[in-house]
């Protein structure tokens, strides 16, 4: 990394001859002259034109180099424990603020490489979005409304982990106004550069404790509204994990709404359960995923994408229905969109995310699926694709049940922390076959090759543990069907067949619901 650092060229402004004139776009000249516009990365533009209406600033800086990738920013794995190393991101240059003057309004041109791959991941592009971001915070001057004024231009649209939706006062050809709210932008260039250091720390180093509320500094306004929300849509199958959830949500002590956002393949009986367990219901009609095969999975998995419609939150904490959740999580309102654990690569995973409701960023959604190529088909992937710049949350709190090392220390310390009393995590992500589709005796993913990855009995066990208390007239929804048992039975046949070496294929099953089938 000290190569990268050191790799900078400080953009020199140009000999005049060289220089192609920028027009100045017409909402500027409506806002009468003598401002003070500070211009980011315009030295090889001729702007003499805007002198004669407004006093412009170039901001200097030190561009990054081109050997700092993305990766650097966001790495596929951080030390979160401390066990052995700090985590550290490398830094990017910025101006020094200081020797700047308070400004009117802050112009920059915005990188864009589009269409070429990973054009949204350019280091550089996040470089002039982010003193773009300072400078409004640090230099920029507000009006009633705690509003500074910022006009860019480019060919892609703004990223709008900075430059939010609701923010774009106008857009004029290539140009995007906007107006943000300062108390938002101050808070999101507050947090690391990327996920190569966690938003906040889980816990002090070799200790074990929940957050320090008292540590985090949130500059936003006060929230309206806040709920923890799932989906269910095309199938029922999950209706026994969302009730679980909502359980597992109020155990913890929550006083957040809890929203449950269903298609009509939910019966009304599984409807009423799901409000028993503790669920507001809101009916929605399904999203399409257009480069989804008819019956597949991922067909209308876009319909998590209706969770931005819940306008009359101010703040949403999406949680998928294979979660059972072991602490309290309302700590997590105090983050801003996105906010998530990591993934693969340099991806978060959607399991667990905060959002912010914006009927705006629907549409940009609903507008780009036929552009957006998700890696995974899927919702997660095209979520990547559009927040590509998104805030790290410890991975205890949307611990996914997988082993990928597939080594004794890993199952070790892993089955410690999935049984944990008092809980170690905050969340166990049920991973593969899910606990109220298999036996109660064993976690069924032992009895399939390529799902082994995601057995835990330890797991399986807290999860069958939490549903032993939940109400009796709750958990009759989480009874096993005859072609699910067929399923089970016929797996075990296959894994004895197949001498599979720990032998839980050969564990008696003692699970009533065998024998006491539901519909």
């Amino acid at each position: 990394m000290k190569v990268v650092l050191e790799e900078t060229q400080t953009n020199s402004p140009m000999p005049k001859g060289n220089l192609s004139e920028l027009e100045m776009p017409n909402f500027l000249n409506k806002m009468g002259k003598g401002m003070k516009i500070g211009m980011v990365n315009m030295d090889d533009r001729d702007v003499s034109k805007w002198s004669t209406h407004s006093e412009t600033i170039p901001i200097k800086f030190e561009r990054v180099s081109e050997l700092f990738e993305w990766k650097d920013l966001f790495p596929e794995w951080i030390d979160e424990e401390e066990d052995t190393d700090v985590a550290t991101c490398p830094e990017i240059p910025m101006p020094d603020y200081r020797i700047y003057d308070n400004l009117d309004m802050i112009v920059a041109i915005l990188p864009c490489k589009f269409p070429e791959e990973g054009w949204a991941r350019e280091v550089f592009r996040l470089q002039v979005h982010l003193i773009v971001a300072n400078l409004a915070v640090k230099k920029g001057k507000k009006d009633w409304y705690s509003r500074t004024k910022v006009g860019l231009l480019s060919k892609c649209r703004p990223m709008m982990e900075l430059f939010r939706c609701e923010d774009l006062v106008k857009q004029e050809g290539d140009w995007w106004f906007f107006e943000p709210e300062m108390g938002r932008l101050e808070q999101k260039v507050s947090l690391p550069i990327g996920s190569c250091k966690l938003a906040l720390p889980l816990w002090g180093q070799g200790i074990h404790e929940i957050y320090d509320l008292s540590k985090i500094q949130s500059s936003t306004i006060t929230p309206k509204k806040e709920a923890y929300a799932t989906v269910l849509h095309s199938t029922e199958a999950y209706v026994c994990g969302a009730i679980t959830l909502a359980q597992s949500l109020i155990k913890t002590g929550t006083k957040r709404d809890l929203l449950m956002l269903i298609d009509n393949s939910i019966s009304i009986s599984k409807r009423n359960a799901l409000v028993a367990a503790g669920w507001t219901l809101r009916i929605i009609e399904r999203i399409r995923n257009p480069r989804a095969e008819n019956g597949t999975y991922n067909e209308y998995n876009y319909s998590k994408f209706r969770l931005w419609q819940l306008t009359d939150y101010d703040k949403v904490i999406f949680i998928d229905s294979d979660i059972l959740v072991l602490r309290n999580l309302d700590l997590l309102f105090h983050f801003p969109q996105m906010t998530a654990t990591g993934n693969d690569v340099s991806i978060f995973n959607s399991g667990i995310m905060v959002i912010e409701p914006s009927n705006c960023t629907f549409r940009v959604f609903i507008d780009r699926t036929k552009d957006i190529i998700s890696y995974n088909g899927g919702d997660q992937g095209f979520l990547n694709e559009v927040f590509v710049w998104w805030h790290r949350l410890p991975r205890r709190v949307n611990y996914l049940k997988n082993f990928w090392a597939n080594t004794t220390l890993e199952a070790t310390v892993k089955n410690h922390l999935f049984g944990a009393d008092p809980p170690q995590v905050y969340t166990i992500h049920y991973l593969g076959l899910k606990p109220w589709l298999c036996y109660r005796d064993y976690d069924c993913n032992w009895d399939i090759g390529d799902q082994r990855v995601y057995a835990s009995d330890v797991a399986h066990q807290r999860w069958w543990k939490f549903h032993d208390d939940m109400d009796e007239g709750l958990q009759k929804f989480c009874g096993l069907t005859e072609r699910r048992r067929i399923e089970l039975d016929w797996d075990r046949m296959k894994a004895r067949k197949m001498g599979l070496a720990d032998k839980h294929w050969g564990i008696k099953i003692t699970d009533p619901r065998r024998k006491h089938l539901i519909a």
